[in-house]
């Protein structure tokens, strides 16, 4: 057909015998949020859960981060609310410690699951010091509000549970992990296992908050015994009980370092990989 024939042929019709849709009757598919929603987009869903927070990191030059793990239903004033002070005064250390290190950009930001209990706090002690804290919030069916204390523009809600536990470890620097139920012990385990079999490229310090808490709760030792693990597994965690010496343990065993890269991901190591020294 030549552009004459084109222009003179009538429009094509639908079933009904009216031109189909045009504009916001047929928007784009990344505008249809029928289709967004859809099983057959799930693939963008999750797609868009690991660049927009990358997106985000990168405006805000966020370059790596220290996780606080723990309880959502632990209360400042309920039988546990010790630890509610101490990860607020721990994250308050930190965030000081941090915005005085010599870096062109915003280093070891405390980041949470963006809830309550041990969550808040966190959040809320690194609001105390002035600093920038990030919430990695997660739907669920019972709806886990995020705290107040979270910076603009470093909220996230996710949907999918393993896009959230990835940026958790994407950034990581350190994981401290106050008392908690079974969200907790996931994300613990799922940091130890990636520490454990050396996936990543860099070693996370591990800090089990609340001696007494873990060593009730767990038994390592007899994972020993079974042959579970190796001996040298437990020392990839390591016990702390005061604000002041999870912040010296972290201190001593985070390495401050100047990568131009902003985020400063962690690599996945392959069994080809030269092993580390």
């Amino acid at each position: 057909m030549t552009p004459a024939e084109a222009e003179a042929s009538p429009p094509l019709e639908g079933p009904s015998g009216h031109a189909p849709p045009t504009g916001p009757d047929a928007p784009l598919a990344y505008h249809n949020s029928k289709f967004i929603d859809s099983e057959a987009a799930r693939p963008l869903r999750i797609l868009a859960e690991y660049l927009r927070p990358m997106d985000a990191f990168s405006k805000q030059r966020v370059h790596d981060t220290i996780v606080f793990f723990g309880s959502a239903r632990l209360a400042e004033d309920g039988p546990l609310g010790r630890y509610y002070a101490d990860a607020r005064e721990l994250a308050r250390l930190v965030t000081i410690w941090s915005q005085g290190l010599p870096s062109p950009t915003h280093r070891f930001l405390v980041v949470t699951g963006g809830g309550g209990g041990i969550m808040e706090a966190a959040n809320r002690g690194a609001a105390d010091a002035g600093g920038r804290t990030i919430g990695l919030n997660i739907g669920l069916p019972h709806e886990q509000r995020p705290n107040a204390y979270i910076t603009k523009g470093l909220l996230f809600e996710f949907h999918y549970f393993f896009m959230r536990k990835l940026w958790f470890a994407h950034l990581a620097r350190a994981m401290v992990v106050f008392p908690g139920g079974f969200g907790t012990l996931d994300e613990f385990f799922e940091i130890l296992t990636l520490s454990q079999t050396r996936k990543l490229d860099r070693r996370l310090p591990i800090l089990l908050y609340g001696t007494d808490y873990w060593k009730s709760l767990l038994n390592f030792e007899m994972l020993v015994q079974h042959g579970m693990i190796d001996a040298g597994d437990l020392d990839l965690f390591h016990f702390v009980d005061s604000p002041t010496q999870a912040f010296d343990l972290l201190q001593q065993r985070l390495q401050v370092s100047m990568e131009p890269v902003t985020p400063a991901f962690a690599k996945s190591k392959n069994p080809s990989d030269k092993p580390r020294t």
